[in-house]
This record gives structure tokens, C-alpha cells and sequence, in this order.
């Protein structure tokens, strides 16, 4: 069974209607995503993240799987699937995929501001008193602006032997996450879903599929089970 890296990014959530930072010049929401997405901002005003981060789990809570997540889904019937998603949400969970790795962390989770132990949150909220078992405030269990993305490790271990790289709702801009292309094999064959112009060139085994994620997702399936 071939190994399939699925790349996700913003542009296959924003389908479900969650728009991101990117969309508006560097506001998210009308907040600033400095004030509410840095170490600094959370020493600063804790609360306000808090307040920014709760809305945001709310939009989460009430958006749906579109049909890009389900159709990765599928895909594991006949490939072994890994999901690597710079997204918060957890909709590649609900859309049916089993194995997905959260590179900036994950809004439905919180961590301690000990010692970075991970608790699920219950209900949509999370707010200043919201304790850890130490006693300590719990915060968003996000990677922020300036801080280490950890998962990257894991990331390239996972890439190192994978058949095929899918990179879908991104255009490569964000990094690190942007090295993933970097991590699989050389002759690893590769396929990009998004609509955007792309600037990328001499990519060995590259094929750009210029749509949105939902209709490019049945595209590429189609390619893939040609070739099976």
C-alpha cells in the first residue's frame, strides 16, 4: 500500500468557513494577530487571547467538514494516509481520517503554563482561573508567532519514506511548515491544490492542480486511482 503525506493548510478549512489571519492584511477577526497570537500578547493580556481564542473555538465547534475532508477520508481504503495540518480545527478528525498530525497545536486542547501538559477543554470556553492540575492558568495549546514548532520533528520523520506528497489549501508560504516539501524523498511524487498562482519551480515531480480544495481533491483522486 502506497504512503500518502496529505499537506493541509488554511485554504481547505476556509471552505468550511473559517477564515484566517491571511485574509484581511494582517487582521484576524478585527483583532491584531499580534496582540492575540505572541508570547508577548498572552503576558500582556491574557484575557483578551483568551477571549480571541474562545471565539475562534466556537466558529470551530459550529463549522462542518466540506468535501475535501471527507474525500481524504476515503482515501484510506486504498493508501496509508498521514495527515500533516498547519490548522487548529479538528475537522480532518470529524471529516473520518485516523491518523493527523497538528503542526501549530490544536484549539480544542489547552496546556499547563507549568509545564505544557495537555488537557482537553469542555464546552467552548477556556478563561483566566481555568487551572491545571498544579494550579497553574491553562492557555491555548497554540504555537504562536515566535515560538518553536516542535512537531516539525515528528513531521520529517514521517515524510522520509512517503510515495506521494499531497499539499493542499497552501501555497507554501508559511515556515517552517513550508519545508515539508524538503522532508519526503527526492523521486517522492508530488501533486499542489490551490488555486492561487503559484511561484514554485524546478520541483521534481510536481504537478499543480489550480483549484479550490473541494473540487481539486476529486481531481487529483481520480489521477491517483488511474495509476493504481
Amino acid at each position: 500500500m502506497k504512503k500518502i503525506i496529505v499537506f493541509s493548510g488554511a485554504g481547505i478549512s476556509a471552505e468550511s468557513g473559517l477564515k484566517t489571519f491571511r485574509d484581511s492584511d494582517g487582521l484576524w477577526e478585527n483583532y491584531n494577530i499580534y496582540e492575540v497570537a505572541t508570547p508577548e500578547a498572552w503576558k500582556k493580556d491574557p484575557k483578551l487571547v483568551l477571549e480571541f481564542y474562545n471565539a475562534r473555538r466556537k466558529q470551530v465547534l459550529n463549522a462542518i467538514p466540506n468535501n475535501s475532508h471527507i474525500a481524504l477520508a476515503k482515501l484510506e481504503t486504498d493508501f496509508d494516509i498521514q495527515i500533516i495540518t498547519q490548522n487548529i480545527d479538528d475537522l480532518h478528525e470529524r471529516g473520518g481520517s485516523t491518523k493527523i498530525l497538528h503542526l501549530h497545536g490544536e484549539i480544542l486542547t489547552s496546556k499547563s503554563t507549568y509545564n505544557d501538559e495537555q488537557y482537553k477543554i469542555k464546552g467552548p470556553e477556556l478563561n483566566i482561573g481555568d487551572l491545571c492540575k498544579n494550579n497553574s492558568q491553562l492557555r491555548p495549546d497554540i504555537v504562536w508567532f515566535g515560538e518553536a514548532v516542535p512537531n516539525m520533528v515528528v513531521a520529517e520523520k514521517l515524510c522520509k519514506d512517503a510515495d506521494i506528497l499531497i499539499i493542499i489549501g497552501t501555497s507554501l508560504t508559511v515556515y517552517p511548515a513550508a519545508n515539508i516539501i524538503d522532508f519526503v524523498p527526492y523521486n517522492c511524487e508530488k501533486f499542489l491544490i490551490d488555486p492561487k498562482e503559484i511561484s514554485m519551480v524546478n520541483i521534481k515531480n510536481l504537478t499543480i492542480i489550480k483549484e479550490n480544495a473541494s473540487i481539486g481533491i476529486d481531481i487529483l483522486i481520480k489521477k491517483l486511482h488511474k495509476k493504481s
